[in-house]
């Protein structure tokens, strides 16, 4: 067992490997992989048809590569069955599956995956705030891509780094419409040409913001489709480990050249490291209990507001009646809920204020240690 660990991390870990993604796949062990993202071919289509901008009459760049073409669309998923297959398995029970499409693949891969037993937790539309335009004007701009986000049993025990996406949100619930740019100017790689190296290749804001949504320091990230190697720097550069896999040499080359100028960066401002739910529970009651607040005293809402507290921890208003400091708060403003412990601050008798949630936080303190003790 040892030596099939050591010959893991030898052959495959924090690698860029060149070759066919699902013979590479074949040979890793069962479960060994916390994540899996993959932009795989979109089998676009486009044959040799050229798109030319209507200003200038240059051509626009579009995919026609080797890699995106197949013989017909059940080549196309037959292929896809096949890689998909091998991600359940080299994927640990509680792991996330990434998969990022156009309208041109998407529900297949979708379906595929509902056939082969993953449980998809959310599809996310990744907004592209700079999208290239449909110049022949026949149709809709095209302004956006879909990543299904799945698991590979519905009982799976993801991660999802919840307080980190709302920290990265501004304090606000993080949404499944995500507006990013496409990769442009210099983070995007150049050829020997000196022209683009790769057609999609994805943004570095995307793969961090997946990675960082769910998986924790040290995982395992395999990127079957690693092209120029976005996965990879995302994952070394936010303490994560990988496996990036692709059948063209130039693209390895780039992505091997890429990651010798990525350092992982402090992620102390960024990651939530424990999420508020898993967190020592305090009632609004202990507060009083523990003589932080009084019966009789004014609490303060951040509009100005003023509540009483009454003996039995709930709050008392002229206006509202009496409820839980959540419940007054949501009355207050309207609303059918409301976070109380944000909400609320606590004037003490010099008429300061201080965040009843301050408060919590200094009782949970004091229970944590205790439960170390005991």
């Amino acid at each position: 067992m040892l030596r099939t660990r050591e010959i893991y991390v030898d052959k495959y870990l924090n690698k860029i490997l060149l070759g066919d993604c699902i013979e590479i796949m074949r040979s890793i062990p069962d479960a060994s992989v916390d994540a899996v993202f993959a932009d795989s071919p979109y089998n676009l289509q486009l044959g040799q048809k050229t798109l030319y901008r209507p200003e200038d009459q240059t051509a626009a760049r579009a995919v026609r590569d080797a890699w995106d073409a197949f013989e017909s669309p059940a080549q196309y998923n037959e292929f896809s069955r096949q890689w998909l297959t091998e991600c359940k398995r080299i994927l640990k029970p509680d792991g996330a599956m990434w998969a990022i499409g156009s309208y041109h693949n998407i529900f297949q891969i979708g379906a595929i995956m509902q056939d082969l037993g993953f449980w998809i937790l959310n599809d996310i539309v990744w907004v592209k705030t700079n999208p290239m335009p449909n110049f022949r004007g026949t149709r809709f701009t095209n302004a956006h891509e879909t990543l299904i986000w799945a698991t590979p049993t519905k009982t799976g025990k993801y991660t999802f780094n919840y307080e980190t996406m709302k920290k990265l949100n501004g304090g606000k619930q993080m949404r499944s419409d995500w507006d990013m740019n496409i990769c442009l100017g210099e983070e995007r790689l150049k050829g020997a040409d000196g022209k683009s190296l790769h057609n999609t290749q994805k943004p570095m804001d995307l793969l961090r913001r997946v990675i960082l949504a769910s998986t924790k320091p040290g995982d395992v990230i395999l990127d079957p489709f690693v092209g120029s190697g976005t996965t990879a720097a995302a994952a070394r550069e936010l303490g994560r480990q990988f496996i990036g896999i692709d059948r063209d040499a130039v693209y390895v080359d780039a992505a091997r050249a890429r990651l010798e100028n990525i350092t992982p960066i402090d992620l102390s401002d960024i990651e939530v490291s424990k999420p508020k739910r898993e967190e020592v529970r305090v009632a609004f009651r202990e507060l009083l209990d523990a003589g932080l607040l009084y019966a009789g005293q004014t609490l303060v809402s951040p509009r100005g507001e003023r509540v009483m507290i009454a003996s039995d921890g709930n709050l008392v208003h002229s206006l509202y009646g009496k409820a839980s400091i959540h419940i007054m708060a949501a009355r207050i403003q309207h609303c059918t809920n409301y976070n109380g412990w944000d909400y609320w601050s606590a004037e003490k008798r010099d008429g300061t204020l201080v965040s009843i949630d301050e408060l919590r936080k200094y009782v949970r303190g004091i229970k944590a240690d205790m439960r170390k003790v005991a």
